[in-house]
């Protein structure tokens, strides 16, 4: 993946990627982590369009990777690129990170996700920083449960009477997930205020509200991808 710096014609700073650490399905065992196309997928609308991107993770370095296929073109040209798995091998540790630094957070997903993203104190602090600083949230399939838990300076919940997209419960029943994860996703945004919008199941859905940009699925990852860089380019 080539390092894009930052241009004169841009001078747009880079999105911070943050994807899971947790490595197992809670007590069950079962392998996980974030899933390869709801990082890959969006990444490439902002590399396309010389948007910089950086990398974090909850407890950084190489965090664990699900949804491995190399049969997906988009995650295999990442993969065959020597800089982007360089880049995921060493993800700083977000408690670490400024804010400031950035134009948008996004958060992929993968079923990790609901066993670390939501108590981060660190996912709490940069996402409200970077929205609170008139800058970008964003999120794809599970990456929501990083919302889940976010409040602003007033109090409130980040989500509260806002649009989103995120993993539907009929999703998790299609998964024959609903009695693996801690909670349901989209019923915990609900029960913070969010406007919870949803597609028929696997169909893509991404929805912005303002400085929020949320999908549905792993089918909605490029389309927020482009909506994300849509709205740092405008």
């Amino acid at each position: 993946m080539r390092k894009t710096a930052m241009t004169e014609e841009s001078r747009i700073k880079p999105v911070l990627c943050v994807v899971t650490s947790a490595h197992v399905k809670g007590e069950t065992g079962i392998s996980t982590g974030f899933w390869m196309a709801e990082l890959t997928h969006p990444l490439a609308k902002l590399q396309d369009a010389g948007i910089p991107v950086e990398f974090a993770s909850i407890q950084g370095g190489q965090p664990p990777i699900d949804g491995f296929d190399l049969n997906d073109p988009v995650n295999a040209r990442f993969w065959a690129d020597p800089a982007f798995r360089r880049a995921i091998r060493g993800t700083s540790r977000l408690a670490d990170v400024d804010a400031s630094h950035y134009s948008a957070i996004f958060f992929a997903g993968g079923h990790g996700t609901m066993w670390d993203f939501p108590q981060s104190e660190a996912v709490q602090r940069v996402t409200r920083e970077i929205y609170e600083g008139g800058d970008i949230v964003s999120a794809v399939c599970r990456g929501p449960a990083a919302l889940v838990n976010v409040r602003l300076s007033d109090g409130k919940h980040l989500v509260a009477g806002k649009k989103l997209a995120a993993f539907t419960n009929a999703e998790e029943a299609d998964m024959h997930a609903t009695d693996i994860v801690p909670f349901l996703l989209a019923s915990a945004l609900v029960d913070h205020g969010a406007v919870h919008q949803l597609g028929d199941n696997w169909t893509v859905k991404v929805v912005t509200d303002g400085r929020l940009i949320t999908g549905q699925n792993p089918q909605s990852a490029a389309g927020v991808g482009e909506a994300l860089r849509d709205a740092l380019l405008a």
